[in-house]
């Protein structure tokens, strides 16, 4: 047990805050915080604590408060520079110093957020005014259908159409009279703010880790149409133990109390290695951040909550430039041991590469300049492999009414499903891509929506599996379809398949016992 307990101290690539030494001294279910403390492990790592002022060397001096240090201040190392282009100073950017996307050179971190939290507002209501011209964004909630946790789904179509029009009326006209008009409901989603882009966060998950906010720019879909907070976590490994969550949020603080029983010590160290935080784009402890305070960064896990997703969002970080890059939402690991390929564009081929390759893309946009002046660590290949380790584990949830070749038990099926799933392997054409048992093909299509919008498209994206899919909206790459009920509307219009109200009903019942 003295062995045990050792390797939990020694595994601290955080840092072993107080925070985390009292979670751990802790027994039972009573995994309150002491007093003083805010509950996150990682933030508790990087925050200093006032202390009364009472010692001499605590006392600021006039040093202390001179304008000795400021960069512009400083005495050059010669007078001859003052014959030399812009007397030797650099006028411009500043690639250590000056914060990205700064309205003007040599721009302040103070400045650039002033001017950020300024724009928050606005930003904010530009986004809320898109979404609700595209939208009905009142919750209507299904009284019977739950996500696996018992949060209820959201029923739709949400999107709005034009006035005098229908989904059947929309769905018989072609592609290019659809385009004409203007009237295709279901355009790309946009980033909030594109021209800096970066990993947004829901407030739900803020709440419970303040760390995660953002000053410039806030999460935009209601609470409604995201996945459970926090999500169920099923083990390919313990399948007999169903949830495993126990309705906690994973972090650095309690993974080590919910799994040191149900995981080995290489899967453990691979969930602590997704615990721990890696410096980010937007969280850092650099100037060109988006977090008031300096950061660690952001962890694995804070994407993929418990191996799962919370509909955060960043910008795909395969596409230059910044402009036709389009919003990415963060996706499921559930199923992961099953899937070939990974990222949207990348088409990854392992889940190693995958991890490794994540960390300098979607952390860093896929520039390891930024990473290195951000101070990334290098991860090197026995944890990477120990995180793909742990990752492999994730289960899809339960689907009780599929057999093992992944087609309902007729027994247990609806006469409803039943009849959905025949218009899902049929005359919905989903089954070309989504193949069971997992309903992915492991491939990449390109939908060509630019036949439908005056928008260029978005070329080849990776088919998602489908196994879990109620627990997993918004949907499509971007969220911008709500519900399933969009999403079926979504490739009634985009496949042409010419559904009926009954049969795309019955392919929605059908996808939620997936």
């Amino acid at each position: 047990m003295k062995k045990v307990n050792f390797l939990v101290l020694a595994m601290g690539v955080v840092g072993l805050s107080t925070g985390m030494a009292s979670a751990l001294g802790q027994t039972g279910n009573d995994m309150r915080p002491a007093r003083g403390q805010s509950g996150d492990a990682v933030l508790d790592a990087q925050t200093t604590r006032e202390t009364p002022v009472t010692r001499p060397e605590q006392q600021k001096n006039e040093h202390d408060r001179s304008g000795v240090f400021a960069a512009p201040n400083a005495m050059p190392s010669s007078p001859v520079f003052e014959n030399q282009p812009d007397k030797g100073k650099i006028p411009g950017f500043d690639f250590y110093r000056d914060p990205l996307n700064a309205k003007k050179p040599m721009q302040t971190f103070e400045e650039t957020m002033k001017a950020d939290v300024a724009d928050r507002p606005r930003v904010t209501r530009t986004q809320r005014e898109l979404l609700m011209r595209r939208y009905d964004l009142t919750p209507r909630l299904d009284r019977e259908a739950k996500m696996s946790r018992g949060k209820p789904l959201a029923v739709g179509p949400t999107a709005r159409l034009p006035a005098g029009a229908s989904w059947q009326k929309l769905a018989s006209m072609s592609p290019s009279e659809i385009r004409s008009k203007n009237i295709f409901p279901y355009p790309a989603l946009p980033h909030p703010k594109q021209s800096t882009g970066g990993q947004v966060f829901p407030q739900v998950q803020i709440d419970m880790f303040p760390r995660l906010e953002r000053f410039d720019v806030e999460f935009d879909l209601p609470d409604a149409f995201l996945p459970e907070f926090p999500p169920a976590i099923f083990l390919q490994n313990r399948p007999e133990l169903g949830d495993v969550s126990r309705g906690e949020v994973v972090s650095i603080n309690n993974f080590y109390r919910l799994f040191k029983d149900i995981l080995t010590p290489v899967q453990l160290n691979g969930l602590q290695m997704l615990l721990s935080p890696l410096p980010q784009e937007e969280f850092n402890p650099t100037d060109d951040r988006k977090s008031t305070q300096p950061s660690l960064g952001v962890t694995c896990f804070d994407c993929h909550v418990n191996g799962h997703t919370t509909a955060q969002f960043h910008l795909s970080p395969d596409i230059r430039p910044q402009e036709r890059r389009f919003r990415l939402d963060t996706v499921s690991l559930r199923g992961l041991f099953n899937q070939q390929i990974h990222g949207s564009k990348r088409s990854l081929r392992s889940v190693e590469d995958f991890t490794e390759f994540e960390f300098r893309t979607a952390y860093f946009n896929g520039d390891p300049i930024h990473a290195m002046k951000k101070g990334f660590p290098v991860i090197d290949r026995i944890h990477v492999s120990h995180m793909a380790q742990l990752q492999n584990m994730l289960d899809f949830p339960p689907a009780p009414k599929l057999d093992t070749q992944g087609r309902l038990d007729t027994a247990k099926a609806s006469a409803k499903e039943l009849r959905g799933e025949k218009v899902f392997f049929g005359k919905g054409q989903c089954a070309s891509c989504h193949q069971p048992p997992a309903f992915l093909d492991h491939q990449m299509h390109d939908l060509k929506l630019e036949r439908f919008l005056n928008e260029p498209g978005d070329g080849p994206i990776k088919t998602f599996t489908l196994r879990g899919i109620k627990d997993s909206p918004p949907y499509l790459h971007d969220g911008r379809l709500l519900t399933l009920e969009d999403t079926v509307e979504f490739f009634n219009l985009v496949l042409q398949l010419k559904l009926t109200d009954e049969e795309k009903s019955d392919l929605v019942a059908y996808m939620r016992q997936l």
